[in-house]
């Protein structure tokens, strides 16, 4: 490390770019968020291990957070006309936000439902399945099983 007793983590936003954080492990929740979210720190939702950062006095230590740890990172829509204007990191843009509410929680759900489809099709009418849909069939059942329990599991 080229700073004896900083940190850094991995800020990872919902539309996959990352940005670099350097903290001290004495700082708070509420300081990570002013330094790289100023003016912006009631809006954005810091999600570490599958656990909502609330306590903004908790400090980064008393977390677990070490080196090279990924905090991700959510903007929610707090404060209506100010948060088109915010700039939001990549390419996304201000639409990006709402995926999470909108998209995100029908997703599983949804994805759930085409599988079961594909494979009441697969059971029943066996015959208009060739092999390699087979295949692919159990290869999309088990990485989205994997994605579920990698995403929920925590």
């Amino acid at each position: 490390d080229a700073c004896p007793g900083l940190i850094k983590i991995r800020l990872k936003f919902l539309n996959d770019t990352e940005e670099v954080a350097v903290a001290r492990p004495e700082d708070t929740v509420g300081i990570l968020k002013s330094k790289y979210f100023p003016g912006q720190e009631s809006q954005m939702k810091l999600i570490y291990r599958g656990q909502l950062l609330q306590d903004q006095a908790r400090t980064l230590r008393s977390l677990r957070i070490t080196d090279n740890c990924v905090i991700h990172c959510h903007r929610s829509r707090g404060s209506g006309a100010a948060a088109p204007a915010l700039p939001e990191p990549g390419p996304a843009g201000p639409a990006a936000p709402a995926l999470p509410l909108g998209g995100g929680t029908l997703m599983v759900p949804t994805v759930m439902v085409v599988l079961a489809l594909g494979w009441y099709f697969r059971i029943n009418y066996r015959q208009l399945f060739t092999a390699p849909a087979t295949v692919s069939l159990i290869g999309v059942t088990v990485l989205v099983t994997f994605l579920a329990f990698g995403v929920y599991g925590q």
